[in-house]
């Protein structure tokens, strides 16, 4: 049975906001979040619901989202769903704001939401043009702004915004300290369809160390679902300071910003893995191995980013799966790394996941964990869980 939360006043405000991308173009509308002004790269994404989850997700650190879908926050907010805590991308941009959250979990609706997270949100744009506008021109830097309008002004501090090529925004994510995480994932309604923990990690369960470049909740809660013993470290945690930790298993989690830049992961990892420890990497780790074995990666036109992306695996099988990067592994980079591609995009065949010839080492450029998204590759977690106990790859 679900309920209704009123409509707040931050819903019902007609406050005039602007998105101005650095082509010049212009997109008055309705300003339903934090009043400021803010310049990031923008992308699209064409998940039909998990708007919040994306909002939390550290992997969209200094970009603004376009959601193509064009009602978002019928469902409101519920806050056990974060992603992480806080939000992370710097901009909504809808062309409908659901006034009112019918939803039994939901604790407040999206446009308080946005204004309590400090985060742009515009509603009343044709999301139609600027999505069309991406997918010709690639992903543009652009600045919203509720407080002043004066479009050549915008039109320049869009274009003075640096690119996200280069840059290392996975120290600024991720934590500052090492801490352990023993949450599961919550039971379906029906008590079906997904791995679950009923008690804590046994002590004699496999060790993983997460390397956390911007790690979602999700992906921890699964891995522990899967029976491992998890303690996070940050991202400049060197390699002697994870074997003093006694890991059974690596884990690599996904992050934002260029792969290429993080050098210090590339070093620390690369050391990890030489010994032998079994490895998986999910998007930003995934684009991390890349380089640790010498192959390389480069900025994508305008990424992936929804939750129906197909990805086919070499043996023929096909999962649904839910994506979000700029960046991409270049399959002509692997063929002396020892890499070899294991699966590969549905839709435009870019790599889709590698796994190492004599290594226990494996990765995937998508999000297994879903949150949003389908949970057709959550068996990645087991195969992972596989290769630690037994030593040897799954055959699943």
């Amino acid at each position: 049975m679900g309920s209704d939360l009123p409509a707040s006043s931050t819903d019902n405000a007609q406050r005039p906001a602007i998105l101005v991308l650095e082509d010049g173009s212009t997109f008055p509308g309705i300003s339903v979040g934090a009043e400021g002004e803010r310049a990031f790269e923008l992308v699209f994404n064409t998940a039909m619901t998990g708007y919040q989850e994306i909002l939390t997700d550290p992997s969209y650190a200094g970009q603004g989202v376009v959601m193509t879908y064009p009602q978002i926050g019928n469902y409101g907010i519920a806050l056990a769903d974060d992603e992480s805590d806080r939000c992370w991308a710097n901009a909504l941009i809808m062309r409908q704001l659901s006034p009112r959250a019918s939803n039994w979990r939901a604790d407040m609706t999206l446009g308080e939401y946005l204004e309590q997270r400090d985060v742009l949100g515009i509603e009343g744009v044709d999301t139609r043009e600027i999505t069309l506008k991406l997918r010709e021109h690639g992903a543009l830097r652009a600045v919203m702004s509720t407080q002043r309008f004066d479009v050549e002004s915008l039109v320049e501090i869009a274009r003075n915004h640096p690119s996200l090529e280069g840059q290392d925004l996975a120290a600024r994510v991720s934590c500052a300290a090492p801490y352990p995480w023993d949450e599961p994932l919550p039971p379906d309604p029906d008590g079906k369809g997904r791995s679950t923990t009923d008690s804590l990690i046994a002590p004699d369960a496999p060790h993983v160390v997460c390397y956390d470049f911007g790690v979602k909740r999700n992906i921890l809660r699964c891995l522990v679902s899967t029976g491992l013993r998890l303690t996070v470290v940050p991202a400049k945690t060197s390699a002697e300071e994870v074997l003093a930790l006694k890991p059974d298993g690596l884990f690599l989690s996904n992050g934002p910003g260029d792969p290429a830049a993080i050098t210090y992961a590339h070093e620390e990892v690369r050391k990890l893995v030489q010994g032998g420890l079994p490895t998986f990497g999910i998007c930003l780790g995934h684009q991390i191995l890349a380089h640790v074995f010498g192959a390389s990666t480069y900025k994508m036109k305008f990424g992936h980013h929804g939750a129906n992306h197909p990805v086919v695996e070499t043996n023929g099988r096909i999962d649904i799966s839910s994506q979000n990067h700029g960046f991409a592994v270049d399959a002509e980079s692997l063929e002396p790394s020892g890499l070899r591609i294991t699966h590969r995009n549905g839709n435009d065949g870019t790599v889709a996941g590698m796994e190492h010839e004599s290594l226990p080492v494996f990765s995937v450029q998508y999000h297994p964990e879903a949150a949003p998204g389908p949970h057709d590759p959550q068996h990645l977690f087991q195969r992972f869980k596989h290769w630690i106990v037994t030593g040897r790859p799954a055959k699943i």
